[in-house]
């Protein structure tokens, strides 16, 4: 499908500093780790911006926020912004059946909410795949709720660099209590942005990001949802986020 030229996080347009550069970045991404320093936070209109107040809440919330929420078909029916992609990607995105059936050993009943908005790219990118895979194992029930009503989850649920952001995945168990959360992007392309942020133009940026997504096809961001079924099971909290904006 055809992706469009800006994801959630654009705030500027700038040249591509050299012909090629998107291959390499993805070249890169794939290979880098998570070693790089702490950025500034940077605002991202419509899928990101940096709050200074963060926020608790209780399991009594969460969970009558999940029950809020649309469901995935819901939300892309009344989708605006990004159409298309939302879509093409609702009729398309599969998880293997490896991975299927790994999920399908956890056994239990979850509750995953998604705070996500339909002009985000990374939101178009992951939700359809977390969905699909709530399709296809039993126990799973994946609600998405606008910023509007998630603002307090997502800033208690920032990203490494310390913004609020969509798409934020937090994890429940049956009973409601939070067991893990995913902020903005799966692990290996969270980890590259962070580090490459701020070494390139914006535009070569979001050049290597849509490149990872298409190659990627979901398979990173199903892996980290079910490692934080699979840590949950075992009575750990995979959750990794970043500080709070300052004051």
């Amino acid at each position: 499908m055809t992706f469009a030229r800006s994801w959630c996080a654009r705030v500027a347009r700038r040249a591509v500093s050299r012909p090629g550069l998107g291959a390499g970045l993805l070249g890169a991404l794939l290979v880098t780790g998570s070693s790089a320093q702490a950025l500034r936070p940077t605002a991202a209109p419509g899928c990101a911006a940096p709050l200074s107040v963060g926020a608790t809440v209780t399991d009594s919330t969460l969970l009558a926020l999940h029950g809020s929420g649309q469901t995935f078909a819901d939300f892309v029916a009344a989708a605006k912004a990004r159409r298309e992609g939302w879509l093409g990607l609702a009729d398309t995105a599969r998880v293997s059946d490896a991975l299927v059936a790994r999920a399908r050993q956890v056994g239990g009943s979850w509750k995953l909410l998604v705070v996500a908005v339909d002009a985000c790219g990374d939101s178009m990118n992951t939700v359809p795949w977390l969905a699909r895979l709530a399709q296809d194992v039993p126990g799973i029930d994946l609600r998405i709720v606008l910023p509007a009503a998630g603002r307090a989850v997502q800033e208690s649920h920032r990203s490494l660099d310390g913004r609020t952001a969509t798409p934020t995945f937090v994890l429940l168990d049956a009973e409601g209590t939070e067991r893990g959360c995913i902020v903005e992007q799966p692990r290996p392309l969270r980890d590259w942005a962070r580090a490459t942020r701020g070494t390139v133009s914006l535009d070569s940026l979001h050049v290597g990001i849509r490149a990872f997504y298409a190659a990627n096809r979901g398979e990173a961001i199903v892996t980290e949802a079910i490692e934080m079924l699979e840590a949950a099971k075992a009575g750990q909290r995979h959750c990794f986020t970043g500080q709070a904006a300052a004051r």
